[in-house]
């Protein structure tokens, strides 16, 4: 089933691209491909205590399409005033037919850097939304969120570049618990990398600062 046939199960429409003018730092809007997504599901658990949050949501399909399967809260960040509009249209429509689903969807209009982390929050989803300077204060604000209400987290990172790799080997707790390699990608990098950082790290003999 093609991308526009399945956005139309949802009642939704995020078929697309848009390009940042003038902007080094944020890249340009692309939903995820449902096959993507599909083979997420397969392989990582979502579970009703989650609460997960998109960084660069763009027109949605992330938020509606786990917040349909799970009936789970999902919260979407956009930087895009445009595409964050577009978003609020396919909510409208999409709650239309998920009315039954008890969970909040919230879209929130914004610079992902400037998010304030909810001690609810524990699943994080990125696909390349914006550059490495961005994502280091973003995972920063996630680790401090975490120092002061301490939980098990998730990173979710679809297409990662080698800068956020490098980033969270090196200088974050975060291990990898997951590599899913999408079938038939196009090169190496179409894949799905799933970091987790365990609420036991606080309990370890090691001392754990944040900044």
């Amino acid at each position: 089933m093609g991308e526009r046939k399945l956005d139309r199960t949802l009642g939704i429409r995020t078929v697309g691209i848009r390009e940042w003018k003038n902007s080094k730092q944020y890249n340009r809007y692309e939903a995820t491909p449902y096959k993507v997504l599909e083979l997420l599901c397969e392989n990582y658990k979502f579970r009703d205590v989650d609460r997960v949050v998109d960084f660069g949501c763009g027109r949605g399909r992330v938020a509606f399409y786990l917040h349909n399967r799970f009936h789970i809260p999902v919260v979407g960040i956009e930087a895009n005033y445009k595409t964050y509009e577009e978003a609020l249209e396919n909510k409208a429509l999409y709650r239309l037919r998920a009315e039954h689903i008890q969970a909040p969807i919230k879209l929130k209009y914004g610079l992902a850097q400037h998010y304030k982390i909810d001690k609810r929050d524990n699943c994080f989803y990125f696909f390349n939304p914006f550059s490495v300077k961005i994502f280091k204060k973003v995972v920063y604000n996630i680790l401090r969120s975490v120092e002061k209400d301490k939980r098990t987290v998730d990173l979710i990172i679809y297409y990662p570049l080698r800068e956020y790799k490098n980033f969270l080997k090196n200088c974050t707790p975060f291990t990898i618990i997951n590599k899913i390699k999408v079938p038939g990608g196009n090169d190496k990098e179409d894949k799905i990398i799933i970091y987790r950082l365990r609420e036991e790290i606080f309990n370890e003999d090691e001392c754990v600062n944040f900044g």
